[in-house]
């Protein structure tokens, strides 16, 4: 599980080129219209974060009881700057996030910003804290709100800070300190005072949503200066100053040992976090008195706890999801869990249901609703009323789409391990003999899930049968499942993924000479190794944004803090070679598409760039589609019709489908 990360949006340059495209890759390939949605205090209004037609974004202000126009506040075009997200300061205010690159992918620089604006629109300023010329470091981080709830009358927000030393002469450090700390801010006034000063090795606090910090994380760093693998947690009891040990979480390639706080509840005295509890992961609650009584909330026997359901202002702690066939909510409030129930009635083909945000009173509800079969909508629930009206839509273009039922599936690897899958097959066709996709999902630490995916869904209108796998290697299932990591343990992920092929052909749902395998990121990595240990079973292979040198992704990481961990995570020996598709090329058979955006951190073009050169060395058939200006997600609606078009000409041209 990860949590608590800063988004940097890189740099756009140069347009992505149109490429002719059939009319389900431009409904498919459009990005979802709303980024992100939250409810002001008194509950009125809205403010949603929705897509242009390409990659920008455009916050747009709605009435919630009316058919006013909304209003435009602010709007990022997405090929300098991209607004992340806004939230409602105060029924009048909003906070909005902003991400910016410099640079370019040999010296990328990525930096975020937090800016305070009127609902109107009007009188935006800076809410991070301004850097001088005296700074001797570089500000990249703007700082994130901890709690909306900053004082007594709601007036302020508790906000992060990165401190930049600063020196007077060249020589002597002054100023107030570096590293991370905690300031109230009135977003109106600007007014801003320190409440925990900068420490170099801290790098998160969490606050009780009453304007309190009650906890903070600390990660000391080695000797060379890279991040550690410890996490450090202390705790403070109601109204002192001093810190108390709370707790330590270790992190090795494989999991991650300790208590984890995620949440504090201030009536209950007491902090929400995971832990693990027989090789899964748990929800415990620690007492924050000073006795760190520890109490087990909630487990599951055969899946991870996936994560806790808060609501409203306070982040008030209402449940916990968990994932088995598809993902459910454990309520522990009465409140919600009988709602979660009526719901569940009212809306029988919208079985996915997440509460999003709430008014200040919480007698306002804003929830998403969905299925495998509807991208899904954002309503307002009114408790008084018990009225529920729909707000916007999640993916207008594909209205009126006959989409693709999925079904989770098992089947058996080699040695016989159940292995969990979902299997999505083309409305009315008979399931023989298709052509069909095997779509390992990325990470390697994440899983699938049971609800709409645009890339799958694309596939199976286009006549594909999609089978999604859980291999042993993803996250959800706990630590034996994860096995060492999925580089690590590649032969083993690798294994289960084309074992998933053979799986398809033997029941007769896929034809042999029409199997492909289509991955992004470690997707696609799976992808292209699995032409290693089995060059002979999928026909084409799409590799999107793919990592394809286990030491090139390791040294990817040599100037950052993070190398230590990413180092550990790889690992050393024989498996860096073999699971390195890049250098056994020679190996593959089955022609290549590969697609990359030329500004992504997460995994460098250089990456498919090697890849490609070493293909065409070995006299192999591959092509690579490179997006300028693009990061990993390929956020741009043009580059994904793009994308999809062309995956779907080049698997029906290489296996001669109709």
């Amino acid at each position: 599980m990860r949590k608590r990360f800063i988004v940097m949006v890189l740099l756009a340059t140069a347009a992505t080129p149109v490429h002719a495209a059939s009319d389900a890759a431009k409904k498919f390939g459009a990005r979802e219209e709303v980024q992100q949605i939250s409810l002001s205090p008194d509950g009125k209004h809205f403010v949603a974060l929705v897509s242009d037609a390409k990659r920008g974004v455009r916050a747009m202000v709605f009435p919630t009881d009316s058919d006013t126009p909304p209003v435009v506040v602010v709007a990022s075009s997405g090929e300098k700057e991209q607004l992340d997200y806004c939230q409602w300061s105060n029924n009048t205010q909003l906070i909005c996030g902003l991400s910016i690159t410099v640079g370019r992918v040999s010296g990328m620089l990525g930096f975020d910003r937090i800016v305070t604006l009127s609902a109107d629109g009007k009188d935006m300023k800076l809410l991070s804290a301004r850097t001088s010329l005296d700074s001797v470091g570089i500000m990249q981080d703007g700082g994130h709100v901890i709690d909306w709830q900053g004082d007594a009358k709601g007036d302020t927000v508790l906000m992060t800070r990165q401190y930049v030393a600063k020196s007077d002469t060249g020589t002597h450090i002054a100023g107030e300190g570096e590293g991370m700390g905690v300031e109230r801010i009135d977003p109106v006034t600007l007014h801003r005072q320190t409440v925990e000063r900068p420490r170099p090795i801290a790098r998160e606090y969490i606050a009780d949503g009453q304007g309190h910090v009650r906890i903070m994380g600390l990660r000391p760093t080695t000797g060379a200066g890279y991040s550690g693998a410890r996490m450090i947690y202390q705790y403070r009891k109601p109204g002192a100053t001093a810190w108390l040990p709370l707790s330590t979480v270790a992190s090795d390639s494989q999991t991650e040992q300790g208590f984890d706080p995620y949440a504090v509840d201030p009536a209950l005295n007491v902090t929400y976090g995971f832990d693990a509890q027989n090789g899964r992961k748990a929800l415990y609650k620690i007492a924050l008195d000073g006795s760190l009584k520890r109490d087990l909330v909630f487990a599951r026997p055969d899946v991870d706890v996936a994560g806790l359901v808060v609501i409203g202002r306070q982040h008030r702690v209402v449940g916990a999801t968990y994932v088995t066939d598809r993902r459910q909510v454990e309520f522990f409030d009465p409140e919600l869990k009988k709602l979660q129930t009526s719901l569940a009635k009212a809306l029988p083909k919208q079985p996915l249901v997440r509460f999003v945000d709430a008014s200040a009173d919480e007698s306002k509800l804003l929830l998403w609703t969905g299925s495998d079969v509807d991208p899904g909508g954002f309503a307002l629930f009114d408790k008084k009323t018990r009225h529920l009206g729909g707000l916007l839509r999640s993916r207008p273009p594909l209205e009126g789409v006959t989409l693709a039922p999925v079904k989770a599936i098992t089947f058996p690897a080699a040695d016989g391990t159940p292995i969990p899958a979902y299997l999505t097959l083309p409305v009315g066709q008979t399931p023989e003999n298709l052509p069909a996709i095997v779509m390992p999902h990325g990470g390697p630490g994440a899983r699938d899930e049971w609800g709409f995916d645009w890339l799958a869904q694309f596939f199976a209108a286009r006549g594909y049968a999609v089978l999604q796998p859980n291999y042993r290697g993803s996250t959800g299932y706990g630590d034996g499942w994860f096995q060492k990591n999925g580089f690590q343990s590649w032969r083993t992920v690798i294994g289960d993924v084309n074992d998933g092929g053979h799986w398809l052909v033997k029941e007769g749902i896929a034809a042999p000479s029409t199997l492909a395998i289509v991955g992004w990121s470690y997707g696609g990595y799976a992808a292209l190794q699995s032409a290693v240990l089995d060059p002979a079973l999928f026909k084409a292979i799409v590799a999107i944004a793919p990592v394809t040198d286990l030491d090139t992704l390791r040294h990817e990481h040599d100037n950052y803090m993070d190398y230590n961990l990413v180092d550990a995570f790889i690992g050393k020996g024989p498996h860096v070679r073999q699971g390195s598709h890049a250098q056994n090329a020679a190996k593959i058979t089955a022609p290549v598409l590969m697609f990359h955006g030329d500004l992504d951190q997460n995994v460098g073009i250089g990456e498919s760039r090697l890849m490609a050169s070493r293909l065409r060395n070995a006299g192999k058939k591959v092509e690579l589609v490179e997006f300028k200006g693009l990061t990993h997600q390929l956020d741009d609606s043009e580059a994904r019709t793009t994308m999809l078009d062309r995956s779907d000409t080049f698997l029906r041209a290489t296996m001669g489908i109709q």
